[in-house]
């Protein structure tokens, strides 16, 4: 049997500089380096053992939808709500409504906003 860890998410992104911006800002990821290749592809730490990888497309489409989303747990949902709101960043439930947080069925808070690609991010407090 074999068995996998997660190593790393990567988005295809219209200006990695902007998108590198955004991550560092509202999710305070760190830049580490591209040990992969010369390219322009940047790297952010999400933890000491998981990467986000943007890829510079500029021409490319971009689709997203919010079934396409990846997500990160933290202890202080709350706190972070209000942090989104400092930053003037709306967020919203699954259904869409703006700036309201949603409860699933086995009691775990989340929320969804996008990045400045339009890909979906849930926060929850699934810790």
């Amino acid at each position: 049997m074999h068995t996998f860890t997660f190593n790393h998410i990567a988005l295809s992104v219209k200006n990695v500089d902007k998108s590198v911006a955004f991550y560092q800002k509202v999710l305070q990821l760190k830049e580490i380096k591209n040990t992969a290749s010369e390219s322009k592809t940047r790297w952010l730490s999400l933890n000491d053992s998981l990467q986000l990888h943007l890829i510079p497309r500029p021409d490319s489409e971009i689709k997203t939808n919010k079934a396409v989303h990846f997500a990160l747990s933290t202890a202080d949902l709350d706190s972070f709500v209000n942090y989104l709101k400092d930053l003037k960043i709306d967020y919203s439930d699954w259904l869409g409504t703006i700036n309201k947080d949603y409860i699933r069925k086995d009691g775990i808070k989340q929320i969804y906003f996008q990045d400045p690609n339009g890909y979906w991010i849930e926060i929850n407090d699934d810790v």
